[in-house]
């Protein structure tokens, strides 16, 4: 039997040690399978059966990390998903069914971060919510080391970190979108230093839904077109092959 609405079930040990995770789902032997399997592996679990439920929790509390099905009754996932995204950046791993590819996609251009689709392995979920913690444990990091930053400045060219906004040598506007924007700045807080491309993910916050069918290197040849002389052979952002990229130039902060 589904839980009323209000009701918010949770597994508490040493609150001020383990991961929160909250769970939102419809269905109480998901919840209860979830909710068990996570507290026995060092988790902190709070189970919640309807948006409202979640609304109450998050005024009380910031969670780590939240498993959301996108089918539940009033309010669906989707619909939580980019109002939850307006104004948090918790990492979220949507629950989805087999044929829901659409929803899926959805789910994931409204900032979704990662997706199970059901029946799922308990370990895999356990894999997935560690790689989304340590994924946001990263942009963390680099957030509070760009959030002291004013600008960046490279070979004549200038980014504004606040104003998102980047300047040629010639003193000429270059439009950037959020993923380009992400990525450059990922590589100008770790100048001369190899990234893989996962390192790139997680650094940029580039979410699924901008590489679900357009890879890391698409991205980052776009980004050469803006701020390379010659693309076909960057200056800037250079390739190791096998491994990832490097930006390959020094790079002046000012705070």
């Amino acid at each position: 039997m589904t839980s009323p609405p209000e009701a918010v079930s949770t597994v508490d040990a040493a609150p001020t040690l383990l991961p929160h995770v909250v769970v939102l789902d419809d269905d109480a032997g998901v919840r209860e399978l979830i909710t068990t399997y996570l507290s026995d592996h060092d988790f902190r679990v709070s189970a919640v059966a309807c948006g409202s439920a979640l609304n109450e929790l998050l005024r009380a509390d910031t969670p780590d990390c939240l498993i959301l099905d996108l089918k539940l009754p009033g309010e669906d996932g989707l619909k939580i998903a980019q109002r939850l995204r307006e104004s948090s950046m918790i990492p979220i791993l949507m629950l989805t069914g087999r044929t829901e590819e659409a929803d899926r996609v959805m789910g994931l251009e409204l900032g979704a971060d990662d997706y199970l689709t059901k029946p799922f392995s308990s370990r895999e979920l356990l894999a997935r919510i560690r790689a989304l913690l340590r994924r946001a444990s990263a942009q963390t990091s680099v957030a509070r080391e760009v959030a002291r930053v004013r600008s960046y400045r490279f070979g004549g060219w200038e980014l504004s970190v606040g104003l998102r906004r980047l300047k040629s040598a010639a003193g000429d506007r270059v439009e950037l979108t959020n993923g380009e924007f992400s990525l450059l700045t990922a590589f100008l807080s770790s100048p001369q230093r190899v990234l893989t491309r996962d390192q790139l993910l997680d650094l940029s916050r580039l979410h699924n839904a901008e590489v679900y069918d357009r890879s890391i290197d698409v991205q980052i040849l776009r980004l050469r077109r803006k701020i390379e002389p010659d693309p076909s052979s960057p200056r800037y952002i250079r390739t190791e092959r096998g491994i990832g990229y490097v930006f390959d130039a020094p790079v002046e902060v000012q705070r």
